[in-house]
């Protein structure tokens, strides 16, 4: 979103790359440039440059880049950018090509940029315009990659889903309405991702999923003891102010609900214990529980934090704070991940930069060992491994 947050990024990015010192590292954005891209593109190449050449990732002797900076193109910007780096004690890594329908391998670092629709690496949608009708001009859609390792296929899939529109409007139905519009929208790239033009591989999808908390449920748990005023607008009648005051104690306001506010008076609740009490309203994911996975969740939501760079654990009182960045999978995939019986924390699943200010979302990883071909169904049978 700006230079101050992107070195935040890279600082606490750097720290997690220390910290576990992954041999294939793949790195999701979302909005890249920000919301202001235009203006914005500058800052994207200094970022991919300091990225390249830190000394932080001085043993990744190979890279991919892939920039969707071609905002001029209304029909197919996504601002999504993918980043994948190999360590150099990694052999014989192989990437996908989806044109020629064939594995090559993966030497030097390179960017592409501008107009992915021309890469033949990876495959590129952006939503159709009818999806979320709502906004005039979407840049919501998924990236896919497919990559080979220690004889394991699988496919890396950035993925940006539509957000709400107005917190009143969510507030109606449970699920809401915008719900709906994600599920159809991971439901098409779950179809595209596994239909019938290449062999099944165990896939990971990740990036801002924009799942929301089952915001009735919220609002009639946190506010159950109060009394709600509505405000309609003079000239139209229409609703656009909620104000939840408790019943006593002076007639405390507890929550004002606007179409861009969610202002809770307590943000504790969110905080205390990552959030936990509140994992229970977390149920978009549910929908599609025999075609995805995820591990436990343990960090607190990863939305809508402050962009005041001193206050990096603060929530903005924009939206209902939630857990809209998520790493997800096949349950192939879940198979792939070597679990050590004496090490639990061979398996990490957790937020960045807890304290730091980085934008308005938290970014999320996930660290595992794959066990050398943990995914070949018969020894030998396939260069890369096959999981249906």
């Amino acid at each position: 979103r700006s230079c101050l947050s992107s070195l935040s990024l890279l600082f606490s990015l750097f720290q997690v790359v220390h910290a576990h010192k992954p041999h294939f590292m793949a790195l999701h954005c979302q909005e890249f440039g920000g919301k202001n891209y235009e203006a914005s593109m500058s800052h994207v190449d200094k970022f991919v440059k300091e990225l390249l050449s830190s000394d932080a990732m001085k043993d990744y002797n190979r890279a991919r880049v892939y920039l969707d900076e071609n905002y001029k193109s209304q029909e197919h910007f996504t601002a999504l950018g993918s980043f994948y780096f190999l360590h150099e004690s990694l052999k014989n890594i192989y990437q996908f090509d989806f044109k020629a329908k064939k594995y090559k391998k993966v030497t030097g670092k390179e960017i592409y940029s501008d107009t992915l629709e021309s890469t033949p690496m990876l495959e590129k949608e952006k939503f159709p315009q009818d999806y979320f009708p709502e906004c005039k001009w979407s840049r919501k859609g998924f990236i896919r990659t497919r990559w080979c390792i220690t004889d394991c296929a699988f496919d890396l899939v950035n993925i940006h889903l539509f957000h709400d529109a107005s917190n009143l409007i969510a507030w109606e139905t449970s699920p809401s309405v915008y719900s709906g519009i994600r599920h159809k929208a991971l439901g098409y790239v779950l179809d595209r991702i596994i239909d019938q033009r290449f062999e099944k591989v165990s896939y990971f999808v990740f990036g801002d999923f924009n799942f929301r908390l089952d915001a009735k449920a919220v609002v009639e748990t946190l506010c159950a003891k109060a009394t709600m005023q509505t405000i309609r607008a003079a000239d139209t009648n229409e609703v656009v102010k909620l104000i939840f005051r408790e019943s006593d104690n002076d007639r405390k306001v507890m929550l004002q609900l606007e179409k861009k506010l969610f202002d809770y008076f307590n943000q504790d609740v969110f905080r205390d214990n990552n959030g936990t009490a509140l994992l229970e309203f977390d149920r978009e994911l549910s929908v599609f529980k025999d075609r995805l996975y995820e591990l436990d969740i343990s960090f607190p939501p990863s939305y809508p934090y402050s962009e005041d760079s001193s206050q990096g654990r603060q929530y903005m009182n924009t939206r209902c704070p939630a857990w809209c960045d998520r790493i997800l999978m096949s349950h192939s995939a879940k198979e792939l991940i070597l679990k050590s019986e004496n090490d639990e924390k061979i398996v990490i699943y957790d937020h960045i930069g807890p304290n730091v200010c980085m934008g308005d979302h938290k970014p999320v990883f996930l660290s595992f060992r794959i066990a050398a071909g943990a995914g070949k169904p018969i020894a030998n049978v396939h260069k890369c491994c096959v999981v249906q």
